[in-house]
């Protein structure tokens, strides 16, 4: 399933949660200006340079307020947009369109913000084996936009949730009494099928995780010249992953090392908004 079906599938129920909290018995505002059905139109307008994402997130929002809706454009998510473009002229009731309008950005905002910061760090990785990843540093309820998001612009999707894959991590260490031992009891656990990555602080950890089997090694926090003695003891046994602290300043020097990949919670919990808005409202 791709991810823009999986999206698809959930947005209803979330957006539909997300108009509520925002219209908890009406629009009272909207209401008492345009007191019945008045067909209108309005643009979507482009007010920086960055990534688009969230396109038909922003359309449902409106169609789900008026079936009538209707939304054109020459866009795709994933397509750079410039200050001052036009990327949409939205056609509705204009009680929908006002209602709508800060979910609708809300969610187009946040996902191109995610979307364009995520292609500027995966830039720096270009011409390596290194893929940045996501993590499930996500706001609540809005992980399926923003795990989208990540993939727009060029990001991969770690694990989705604590059911989508196993990663022992210090708390989980500390439990289970060891590495090895959270290790073997994840294995004799989950199905055969499950990779088990197993996060370490120093390589003594690292070695440990080494000779009990784990498949995937993340490499928490570690300065670099640690980070590269890791991967020269892994070399080859299991896949590396590094996160922690991941600034735009050491991600050439991380790809260097050679590590498989690279997590950042910083694409969904600290990616600024692409700066849009919806202008030039008239009555049809």
């Amino acid at each position: 399933m791709n991810d823009f079906t999986t999206m698809k599938l959930n947005m209803d129920q979330l957006i539909l949660q997300a108009l509520r909290e925002d219209i908890t018995s009406e629009d009272i505002t909207t209401n008492s200006v345009i007191r019945e059905a008045t067909k209108g139109q309005v643009q979507l307008l482009c007010k920086e340079d960055g990534v688009i994402a969230g396109l038909e997130v922003f359309r449902r929002v409106f169609e789900l307020l008026d079936p009538e809706c209707d939304m054109k454009t020459t866009f795709k998510d994933g397509d750079m947009v410039k200050k001052n473009d036009v990327l949409a002229v939205i056609t509705g009731d204009v009680r929908a369109l006002l209602s709508g309008e800060r979910t609708a950005l809300n969610y187009l905002q946040r996902m191109s913000g995610i979307a364009t910061y995520t292609q500027k760090l995966a830039e720096f990785l270009i011409g390596t084996k290194t893929k940045l990843l996501d993590t499930r540093k996500t706001t609540p309820n809005m992980r399926i936009f923003e795990k989208y998001a990540v993939k727009v612009g060029g990001g991969t999707n770690h694990r989705f949730n604590l059911s989508d894959g196993i990663l022992i991590k210090d708390n989980h260490i500390s439990a289970a009494g060891g590495v090895a031992q959270a290790i073997n009891g994840a294995r004799e656990y989950a199905p055969f099928v499950r990779k088990i990555e197993v996060e370490v602080e120093n390589l003594d950890m690292l070695k440990e995780a080494l000779d009990a089997g784990a498949d995937i090694i993340m490499l928490d926090n570690m300065d670099i010249d640690t980070m590269r003695q890791a991967v020269e003891i892994i070399d080859g046994r299991a896949q590396s992953e590094c996160s922690g602290n991941i600034t735009e300043k050491r991600l050439a020097d991380i790809a260097k090392i050679g590590v498989d990949f690279v997590s950042c919670g910083a694409l969904t919990h600290s990616s600024p908004i692409l700066d849009l808005s919806m202008k030039n409202l008239q009555i049809l």
